[in-house]
């Protein structure tokens, strides 16, 4: 074999080894990407499709009623349409009450409970995140209620 052919076969050898390790890259960061996405559902999203125990996902909609023994608080989130109970145990924020919004993040325990470790309250008097804006408009539309910005 000539050197200019050996030295083809060099080159072609290192971009192919190279190609292997950017797929293996990316083939990593994909599969890591996809572990940590968490996405967001409303209750009537869950009523419709419920997720399997143990995916994670972020549930948001506003406080309905809420219990506290101890540490451990067990409140409804609702978007007007459906509601689901959640468990969560810790502190909750200075804002969390009833008739106010919130985001909880966690997953449904085998047993159909919803299991918070994070617990996320409406910060402001108008914000709300748009994904749980859009929500509880289309939970309210179900049931041909006023949009929650025109209840006050």
């Amino acid at each position: 074999m000539t050197p200019q052919a050996q030295a083809q076969w060099r080159r072609a050898g290192v971009l192919a080894l190279g190609l292997l390790v950017l797929a293996a890259v990316l083939g990593f960061a994909v599969t890591e990407l996809r572990s940590a996405l968490v996405f967001f559902r409303a209750p009537s999203d869950i009523a419709s499709a419920p997720p399997p125990p143990g995916q994670r996902l972020r549930l948001g909609g506003m406080v309905r009623s809420w219990e506290q023994q101890g540490i451990t608080h067990v409140f409804e989130l609702t978007d007007y349409a459906h509601h689901v109970t959640v468990a969560y145990r810790g502190l909750v924020p200075d804002l969390f009450r009833i008739g106010q919004g919130a985001v909880v993040e966690g997953a449904f325990a085998a047993d159909g409970r919803f299991v918070a470790d994070v617990v996320m309250a409406r910060h402001d008097e108008t914000y709300m995140p748009p994904e749980a804006a859009a929500a509880l408009e289309r939970g309210a539309r179900l049931l041909d209620m006023p949009k929650p910005s025109q209840a006050r």
